[in-house]
């Protein structure tokens, strides 16, 4: 796709037309392509700006639909509502991966397909629409293209807690142990570095992977779900 071509077919996607076109372009460049073109320039802090903007859209909206929920049950819905699956889930509604500018070894690693990518190029497109447009205009494009596949994120989820807090409470209870986590693996150069994560319960290991050991800890808390038995296979 003819650069000026991909910026419009995005433009339509969302529904908003940049006056700063340039900042659109900023908004897909992975670090990967900008490496590459040994240009500097890449999408790291509008998302930053994005993480931000999303976080307030997305507490303004739970407040209006749960209002008896308590500071703490809407803090941990949130956070669930913007992790990494769930945004990337967003992304693929308007396949924003096919929009990226990437580096030739991130395009033979499937990069358009990561989730860790697609949830931050999402967090970069928001942050760039609230430059271009405030943020009154960056809510209202969220709730017409995103928030309908948001809700049915959340009403198909089989927890909002997050893995980690969430096989807490289920070992204190059921076992009365904490599961323990160790980095066994980081493997590839430092700034685009996969962890490998191992999560123990008794005699029980499992294995998670990331791009942060956050992200890993995450996953491998997820197997460890599966593997109890309380979730079934699959991400929420």
């Amino acid at each position: 796709m003819i650069e000026g071509d991909k910026l419009v077919a995005l433009e339509r996607l969302l529904g908003y037309s940049f006056k700063d076109k340039e900042l659109l372009k900023r908004a897909l460049i992975h670090r990967s392509f900008a490496f590459e073109k040994d240009t500097g320039e890449n999408y790291e802090v509008l998302e930053f700006l994005g993480d931000a903007v999303i976080g307030l859209i997305v507490s303004e909206e739970l407040i209006k639909r749960f209002p008896e929920k308590s500071e703490g049950e809407l803090s941990q819905i949130r956070a669930f509502l913007v992790s990494e699956p769930s945004l990337s889930k967003l992304a693929r509604t308007i396949n924003l991966g096919q929009f990226l500018y990437l580096g030739k070894g991130e395009k033979r690693t499937g990069g358009r397909e990561k989730d860790s990518i697609l949830c931050d190029v999402f967090e970069s497109v928001f942050g760039a629409l609230y430059l271009d447009a405030g943020f009154e205009k960056a809510k209202e494009i969220f709730k017409n293209k995103f928030l309908k596949k948001l809700w049915e994120i959340l009403e198909n989820a089989v927890t909002y807690k997050d893995f980690k807090s969430y096989l807490q409470e289920i070992t204190q209870r059921e076992y009365k142990v904490l599961p323990k986590y160790r980095v066994v693996k980081a493997e590839g150069p430092e700034h685009d570095k996969t962890f490998t994560v191992e999560c123990q319960v008794n005699d029980i290991t499992t294995y998670g992977k990331g791009k942060s050991k956050k992200a890993a800890e995450q996953d491998a808390a997820r197997e460890m779900l599966k593997a109890l038995g309380v979730i079934d296979g699959g991400k929420s």
